[in-house]
C-alpha cells in the first residue's frame, strides 16, 4: 500500500504546530508567575506596581516582538516556513516544503521541523517577556514605572533580538564571526541577558532606603505575601516545562519524543534538586529554613538546566541543579556585601546561575566547549550590559528613573498607579 506523503506531511504538521502553541502558552503562564512572585517579595505599598510593571511589559515586549524584534533576530525566517492551505498543496510543493525547513533547520532530528511559522513566533515572543521580567524584579520598589517601559521598548525591541540572532538565529556577531555556543533554551541568551539588564539598572539607580546601614550592616526588608511568592514559584516551575519541552522545536517523531519526555524529567529533577541544595545551605548559614532561599534554589536549580536539559541523566541534571541552589544562596550574600540591592534576588538566580548553566553544558554535551562557551557568555553579557547601561543612563538623564525620597517612603502604588493593593490594610 502506498504511503501519501501529503497526509503524513500533514500530521506532522499539525502536531509539530500544536506543540508549539501549548507550550508557547505554557511560557506564557510563567508571567503570571514572575507576577506572583515579584509581588509576593515586596512590601505592600508596592504590590500595584510590581504587577502592573509585570502586565505591561509582556504587552510592551509582545508588540516590539512583533514590529522589529523577530526581523532583527531572524531576518523573517519564520515566514518561509508558513504554508496556509496545506491540504490543496501538490506532492511536488510538500516536498519542497519539507526540503525547505530539513534546509533552514539543518541538524534537527527525526523527519525535520514542519510547523506553521506564527506558532514559532508565538514561542519565540514569549521567550522575550521572560527575559524583561527578570529586570522587573531586580528595580522593584523604586524605579518609575514610565522609565522601566521606556526601557522594555529597547530591550524587547533591539537589545535582546540583537543577542538572540548571534546564537540561536546563527548570524554573525557584527558581521565580524560566527559563536560556537550552544544553549538549548537560553540559561544564557534569556536569563543571563535580562540579568545583565537588570545589573546595568541597579547600578544606575541605586539601593532602597534603609536596606544598607552606615556601618555596612545589610537590614532585611521582608516581602509582604510570601504564599504569594511560593504560588509565583510554583506557576514558573510549571511553566517551564513549556520553556524548556518546547525548544525542542519539534515532537513528531519517536527519537524526538523521547528527548522531550527527557528534558521534562531532567527540568523537574533540577528544580528539585536546586530547592533541597538552597534550604540546606540557608539552614546551616543562617540557622534557619529560609523560604525566599529554598523558593530561588528551585529557580536557580531551573536556569541551571535551562542551557542543556536533554543530554543528562536525571541524576545528573539533579546534582547541576544543586550547585546552582548552593551557587545563588552564596551570590544573594555576596551581592548584598557589595551593596547591589536586588529585592528578589533576580541577578543571583539568572545571572550568575544563568553563567554557570551556559559553563556546565560540556560536560553533558560532548559538542560544546569550553571556549565556545565562555565567549558566547562574554560576548552575549558584554553587549545587554553596556547597551542596557547607555540606555538607562539616557532614561536617567531625560525624566529621571527613580521615584522621590517621600514617594518611595509612601509606595509607589500611590505614586505612580493612584491605588493600593491592600487598601484596608495598614500600609508599612
Amino acid at each position: 500500500m502506498e504511503t501519501n506523503p501529503n497526509l503524513i506531511f500533514e500530521l506532522q504538521y499539525g502536531i509539530d504546530t500544536f506543540y508549539f502553541l501549548v507550550c508557547g502558552a505554557l511560557v506564557m503562564w510563567m508571567a503570571a508567575g514572575f507576577a506572583m512572585l515579584e509581588a509576593g517579595l515586596v512590601r505592600a505599598k508596592n504590590t500595584t506596581e510590581i504587577l502592573t510593571k509585570n502586565v505591561a511589559l509582556f504587552a510592551v515586549a509582545c508588540t516590539m516582538y512583533l514590529v522589529c524584534g523577530y526581523e532583527l533576530m531572524y531576518g523573517g525566517g519564520y515566514f518561509l516556513l508558513e504554508t496556509d492551505n496545506v491540504s490543496s498543496m501538490t506532492d511536488d510543493a510538500v516536498t519542497a516544503v519539507i526540503e525547505g525547513s530539513k534546509a533552514f533547520n539543518a541538524g534537527a532530528e527525526d523527519s525535520g521541523l514542519q510547523y506553521s511559522g506564527a506558532s514559532d513566533f508565538f514561542f519565540q515572543v514569549v521567550f522575550v517577556a521572560t527575559a524583561m521580567s527578570i529586570v522587573s524584579g531586580a528595580v522593584a520598589e523604586r524605579m518609575k514605572l514610565w522609565a522601566f517601559l521606556a526601557f522594555a521598548v529597547v530591550m524587547t525591541g533591539v537589545i535582546y533580538p540583537m543577542e538572540g540572532g548571534w546564537t540561536w538565529g546563527e548570524k554573525p556577531v557584527f558581521g565580524l564571526f560566527e559563536l560556537s555556543y550552544s544553549d538549548y533554551a537560553g540559561s544564557g541568551i534569556v536569563h543571563m541577558a535580562g540579568a545583565a539588564a537588570a545589573l546595568a539598572g541597579v547600578l544606575l539607580l541605586g539601593a532602597r532606603k534603609g536596606k544598607y546601614g552606615a556601618n555596612g550592616q545589610v537590614n532585611a526588608i521582608p516581602g509582604a505575601n510570601l504564599p504569594l511568592a511560593t504560588l509565583g514559584t510554583f506557576i514558573l516551575w510549571m511553566g517551564w516545562f513549556g520553556f524548556n519541552g518546547g525548544s525542542t522545536l519539534q515532537l513528531s517523531g519517536i527519537g524526538v519524543a523521547n528527548e522531550v519526555a527527557s528534558v521534562f524529567v531532567n527540568t523537574n529533577a533540577a528544580a528539585s534538586g536546586g530547592l533541597i541544595a538552597a534550604l540546606i545551605v540557608a539552614r546551616i548559614m543562617f540557622g534557619k529554613a529560609d523560604l525566599t532561599m529554598a523558593l530561588n534554589g528551585a529557580l536557580a536549580g531551573l536556569v541551571a538546566i535551562t542551557a542543556e536539559p536533554a543530554d543528562p541523566t536525571p541524576l545528573v541534571a539533579t546534582v547541576i541543579g544543586a550547585v546552582g541552589g548552593v551557587i545563588v544562596v552564596f551570590s544573594i550574600v555576596a551581592l548584598d556585601k557589595l551593596k547591589i540591592d536586588d529585592p528578589v534576588g533576580a541577578i543571583s538566580v539568572h545571572g550568575v546561575v544563568g553563567f554557570f548553566g551556559v559553563m556546565v553544558v560540556p560536560f553533558t554535551d560532548a559538542d560544546a566547549t569550553f571556549g565556545g562557551q565562555l565567549v558566547g557568555a562574554l560576548t552575549i553579557f558584554v553587549w545587554v550590559f553596556v547597551t542596557s547601561l547607555i540606555v538607562w543612563t539616557i532614561l536617567k538623564a531625560v525624566m529621571g528613573i527613580r521615584v522621590s525620597e517621600e514617594e518611595e517612603y509612601e509606595g509607589v502604588d500611590l505614586a505612580e498607579c493612584g491605588m493600593e493593593a491592600y487598601p484596608e490594610f495598614t500600609r508599612d
